[in-house]
């Protein structure tokens, strides 16, 4: 599941049409038309916690210009993203 922007998005199918609107909106952008030369992301914090006793999940935290919380689940020697939240700051 993710939830972007405060809508909730399930199953993976929606999740992948989500993300390539976003992608495709973003690709709409040129330099000319945005009001700054330079971007940089600046985490401001991470934190993370174990999310279960018996599989070694991740819950993970971050917060900048774009927050994000997320989970972690092992799969086969690497991890996948189970839970996805992101929300843009835009003050």
């Amino acid at each position: 599941m993710l939830t972007f922007e405060g809508t909730p998005i399930q199953g993976a199918a929606a999740i992948v049409e989500t993300r390539a609107r976003i992608v495709h909106a973003t690709e709409l952008l040129t330099p000319q038309s945005l009001p700054f030369q330079k971007v940089q992301h600046k985490v401001t914090t991470l934190d993370a916690q174990p999310s279960s006793p018996s599989v070694a999940s991740l819950l993970v935290s971050v917060t900048g210009f774009w927050p994000q919380v997320f989970q972690l689940i092992p799969e086969g020697g690497t991890y996948y993203v189970y839970n996805d939240i992101f929300r843009l700051n835009y003050g």
